[in-house]
């Protein structure tokens, strides 16, 4: 393999390069580096779905435990709504992981289908650690983290089956990144994400985005704005999932751990208004005319 550009370097603009910041420094923080132990799966990004609520009635340190030991099942779970609309993959097929952090999605998705997944991502030290995490789990092989990013891959055209973002694209800009991954997929090819955005109905932003995006140095796209774009680049929707409600019960239950951060209220408060969605959308790559 070609040597890969350091991460320094792969911030392209003062987004992307806000998105760098803020992952480059969250080395040790107990949310994402602590849950995984038990089951060798370290995630970056939220769930969908209700928890077992008999738990809350519990007493310390029981409840504490019992309640991160849940947030980890429910984000571990949460790869379940990708899985469903990749399926069928099998270990001949390419998938892309465009975001991997410390590659929880990409280590549960090969397991499912046995398929070769790239991640690529611009923070070395989450790439380390996936890399690690492989080796320890026998996927060396078949599953390889790249310090690269998802806007610039430089990975060859018309090489994956599949390309998946695991609430990763309020980091990028979405005309780019979706024309990569557009030109990454091969005819046909299908792309799946899972992403909060602002309800266009909201009207103007919501004070809950705005919250979200201080929060984590990201940006909270508009529901159109992954329409427009993903037509623009030629993916083209064929099922799209509105799971505002089931992403509620997640935020519920962190907010009742010491692991809450305060972004909490702002996730309950926009889900709960409708003025921020949680959506799933599956696409496939539009054939090129004459083909």
């Amino acid at each position: 393999m070609a040597e890969e550009k350091s991460s320094n370097a792969l911030a392209r603009n003062a987004r992307e390069a806000a998105g760098y910041k803020y992952y480059q420094e969250k080395v040790t923080d107990a949310l994402n580096v602590d849950l995984g132990y038990g089951d060798g799966y370290w995630h970056h990004h939220f769930a969908v779905g209700d928890f077992d609520r008999s738990i809350l009635s519990l007493t310390a340190p029981r409840r504490e435990r019992e309640i991160q030991q849940e947030i980890h099942r429910m984000e571990t779970r949460q790869v379940e709504t990708l899985k469903e609309l990749l399926a069928p993959l099998g270990p001949t097929d390419r998938v892309l992981d465009a975001g991997s952090g410390r590659g929880g999605s990409a280590f549960l998705i090969h397991k499912a289908f046995g398929c070769r997944i790239d991640g690529v991502n611009f923070v070395a030290h989450q790439n380390e650690f996936a890399r690690d995490q492989a080796e320890k789990h026998g996927y060396t092989s078949m599953v390889e983290f790249h310090d690269r990013s998802m806007t610039d891959t430089g990975l060859p055209a018309s090489s994956f089956d599949a390309v998946y973002t695991n609430e990763t694209t309020m980091f990028v800009y979405l005309d780019e990144a979706l024309a990569e991954f557009a030109r990454l997929l091969k005819e046909d090819g299908r792309y799946v994400l899972t992403t909060w955005c602002v309800n266009d109905s909201a009207g103007k932003t919501p004070s809950e985005a705005e919250a979200i995006d201080a929060h984590y140095a990201c940006h909270t796209h508009r529901r159109s704005e992954y329409l427009r774009a993903l037509l623009n680049a030629g993916l083209i929707p064929y099922q799209i999932d509105d799971l505002t409600k089931q992403a509620i019960p997640y935020w519920e239950l962190r907010d009742q751990s010491s692991l809450a951060t305060g972004i909490e209220a702002a996730y309950l408060s926009g889900y709960r208004a409708d003025s921020i969605n949680y959506m799933r959308i599956a696409c496939r790559k539009r054939a090129q005319s004459g083909s």
